[in-house]
């Protein structure tokens, strides 16, 4: 059930609340037909759109801001991002929590990180990701957990590692390469220890997404071989190439992770953020009218194009870095081939974003322009199925170089969002709510209400200036107040921006953990 349910403003002023006390209950006149037709969404203001910042952990690059930290200052560094998030109209954030085969929560399968602490395997002294997740949800954030799946360390001594370490227990799962240590791909018990140690956060928390990022099978480095030749003497029966093991490796992990994420929490969404280029025109003719240097079917073992044509996942948000005209890649030419390849399937399509570019880049004169990433998402609002982006990463968004945040915020996130619905999952809405309240009160105008569906997880709150006589219905978000968080019981929201003498008209709907939205009524009114 969408917004589009909820009927218009609800006919002229004067007929609207003639009879009706204020704060009581009130019926919605249905919306004229004929201003129906003349009512178009603003592309500024999406009622649906997913929001996020990548929240980075691995070598402390965001969160915590480095090892060591004492719990309750990392607790406070964390609350900080999260209402970084909230201030930005964002709806979710995306925090890595396993950065190199360890942990930031009690794991079942592996040591604690040592980002945390700065000794691998040492107890923080609290649960990182129970924390996260309430917190977020405390602020109606969607929570999607980040890991990278084969990366064991940052560096190529094995000893550093706990003795408890499932890589110390199997050194023969191991490979040294470009300098970090990696699991190999090709071998089954080690991608099912990747899995469960996955699972085991799955299973544990209230994760709303698990993500990965565009790490597979490593990057290239020049004069170096990924030493699995003897995996695949073992395990590559049946496939002609070293290539396509690999990459049946990888399909592998994503088919049998989305299989058991679905078969324990079917709720739970499954996304990756890999490298923009999946190939290029010149080696595929399927591919992207690009020349990268890198391309994640052939370097990476990663068949992305694959994933979402078989709806493995959930979601796809190619990290489309490069700047509008840059002519290896660019982002106008490769958003639209993405959008291509989700059209007609039940992934959802959001694009990685390159805020860390933003007055630091060489690359091309575009990223000196606090225009860019603005231009991105006026691009994006042309295609219909691009459904939201992701930036990297949260230093960068509040560093704020050139205003460039500031400007995307003011330009593109003045409403608040709903997150996108995916009817493949769940398409049922909740109840509507019942006993809507309103009331005048020294600081706003105060709502009250209750729930009537055990599966509402939150509430959008939605406004109209019934001086404005604004027919139409909400097809975006210019009447979209906030979302919040359902506390059980009844539920009270203060509006503090109403101007007193105004008469308005406010709904609430019900949401459930998919974001599927109840109708509206009853409605407020108050004068």
């Amino acid at each position: 059930m969408t917004v589009r349910r909820i009927v218009g403003v609800l006919g002229v002023a004067a007929g609207l609340v003639l009879g009706v006390l204020p704060g009581t209950a009130a019926a919605v006149p249905a919306q004229p037909e004929s201003t129906a037709k003349t009512c178009t969404a603003d592309p500024k203001t999406p009622l649906r759109q997913f929001r996020a910042t990548w929240v980075s952990s691995v070598v402390n690059i965001d969160w915590p801001s480095r090892s060591g930290l004492p719990a309750a200052q990392q607790q406070a560094e964390l609350i900080g991002w999260l209402d970084d998030a909230v201030r930005q109209r964002h709806n979710a954030v995306v925090l890595q929590v396993r950065p190199t085969a360890d942990a930031f929560w009690p794991s079942a399968v592996e040591p604690w990180s040592r980002y945390l602490t700065g000794t691998q395997g040492r107890d923080p002294g609290y649960d990182p990701l129970a924390f996260a997740v309430a917190e977020a949800h405390k602020r109606n954030l969607e929570l999607h957990a980040w890991f990278n799946p084969y990366r064991l360390s940052m560096g190529t001594d094995l000893n550093a590692l706990v003795p408890t370490h499932p890589a110390r227990q199997h050194p023969d799962w191991v490979v040294t390469y470009g300098g970090k240590l990696y699991y190999n791909p090709g071998i089954p018990a080690a991608r099912k220890l990747v899995e469960d140690a996955i699972m085991d956060a799955v299973a544990k928390y209230d994760i709303d997404g698990v993500h990965f990022d565009d790490y597979f099978y490593p990057y290239p480095v020049a004069g170096q071989v990924f030493d699995d030749a003897a995996t695949y003497a073992q395990y590559g029966a049946g496939f002609a190439t070293v290539a396509d093991w690999r990459r049946h490796n990888i399909d592998l992990l994503i088919q049998e992770l989305q299989q058991r994420i679905k078969a324990a929490k079917p709720w739970v969404k499954f996304g990756i953020s890999p490298f923009a280029v999946w190939r290029n025109k010149g080696t595929d003719p399927q591919g992207s009218d690009t020349t990268a240097g890198v391309q994640t079917y052939d370097d990476l073992a990663a068949d992305t194009r694959k994933w979402v044509r078989e709806q493995w996942i959930d979601y796809i948000v190619p990290q489309v870095y490069w700047a509008g005209g840059f002519a290896p890649a660019d982002y106008n030419k490769i958003v639209p081939w993405w959008a291509e390849q989700v059209r007609g399937t039940n992934v959802h399509l959001y694009i990685g974003q390159a805020t860390y570019k933003v007055g630091t880049s060489t690359q091309s004169p575009d990223w000196s322009d606090p225009n860019e990433l603005s231009d991105h998402l006026a691009f994006n609002s042309t295609i219909p199925e691009v459904q939201g982006d992701i930036y990297f990463s949260a230093k960068d968004v509040r560093a704020d170089r050139l205003g460039a945040t500031s400007l995307l915020n003011s330009t593109w996130y003045t409403r608040p969002a709903l997150i996108p619905t995916m009817p493949s999952l769940d398409s049922r809405p909740p109840l509507p709510v019942h006993a809507l309240r309103a009331s005048r009160t020294a600081g706003g105008v105060q709502l009250q209400w209750r729930a009537t569906s055990a599966d509402t997880t939150s509430y959008a709150v939605y406004r109209r200036d019934l001086a404005a006589g604004d027919w139409c219905a909400d097809k975006d978000a210019r009447n979209l107040l906030a979302t919040l968080r359902a506390t059980g019981g009844k539920q009270t929201y203060v509006d503090t921006t109403a101007v007193a003498g105004r008469h308005y008209i406010y709904l609430v709907t019900a949401l459930d953990r998919g974001w599927n939205q109840s109708v509206p009524l009853p409605a407020a009114v108050i004068r």
